[in-house]
């Protein structure tokens, strides 16, 4: 009796080991594992263990909450059953050789607060299906080969800190409903194909870090109102159509009315340090 006891109870436990999500969510991760080359990976899922064994699967309460995949090795497209990881708080598939589309899907993850998915071969358009995730804070997509307008459901993610879209195909102006963005820390743009004049409204980015739009073609002034973004420490406009060049400025103050101006070089760099 003793040892049907004890074999009862490992087979409990056995069972509550695979029991720690949801069937579909497990479902969703194994579409993910065979989409983008789960056995080619560098740290590679044993897919018949429990899951919070899994490389980069993180699971509180039975629910999956992070999923960190950076320097991986994934090399296919994202499933559509990525969607089903509805307690996602955060996604980080930086590194990686994923292509295709973002599949609409991702609109369902309404916990999320930070997409990384920079240094991939994603293409097509941003979905505006991005502005549903309300909660989004780091929203980082940079170096990929994402082409189109900026969709303007991303003016509706307001609680934003960081938008990093540079190292892409993007086109149209930037929008000047960008103001709504009031969390935004750092704003980054650059390599892209932006046209139109740089908003004056950025300057009511009142926390705003970093604003970076080198390498466009945008044209006009640079809007000496950004002199009242007391946070700011780093502007980088050059390499655009603007009717002065202007130097890429970083330092622990933000840049003075004087180096705003016309200064007459594209590519220096120069410190700006406490007086």
């Amino acid at each position: 009796m003793k040892t049907l006891n004890h074999l009862l109870l490992l087979f409990l436990v056995s069972t509550l080991s695979f029991a720690n999500v949801s069937p579909k969510e497990k479902e969703a991760l194994i579409a993910l594992y065979n989409s983008t080359n789960g056995q080619g990976w560098n740290a590679t899922w044993n897919i018949n263990a429990s899951e919070d064994s899994w490389y980069g699967v993180k699971i509180e309460n039975n629910q999956i909450v992070e999923l960190n995949l950076q320097f991986n090795n994934l090399e296919g497209s994202l499933p559509q059953e990525i969607g089903d990881l509805v307690n996602l708080r955060k996604i980080n598939l930086g590194f990686n050789k994923l292509n295709g589309t973002l599949p609409t899907s991702i609109s369902n993850l309404k916990e999320l607060t930070s997409l990384e998915l920079f240094m991939n071969n994603f293409e097509g358009t941003i979905p505006n299906e991005l502005g549903e995730l309300k909660k989004l804070e780091y929203l980082k997509l940079y170096s990929n080969k994402f082409s189109g307008e900026l969709p303007k459901t991303l003016m509706e993610l307001t609680s934003l800190k960081e938008l990093l879209l540079g190292s892409n195909y993007l086109t149209g102006k930037i929008p000047q409903d960008i103001k709504v963005l009031a969390q935004l820390q750092k704003l980054s743009l650059m390599d892209n194909k932006l046209e139109g004049e740089i908003p004056v409204e950025i300057a009511q980015l009142k926390n705003l870090e970093e604003l970076i739009l080198s390498n466009n073609q945008l044209t006009g002034d640079l809007p000496l109102a950004f002199m009242n973004l007391q946070k700011l420490n780093t502007i980088m406009v050059s390499d655009n159509k603007l009717n002065e060049e202007y130097i890429s400025i970083s330092g622990k103050n933000p840049p003075s009315l004087i180096q705003l101006q016309q200064i007459q070089s594209a590519t220096a760099t120069m410190d700006i340090e406490k007086e």
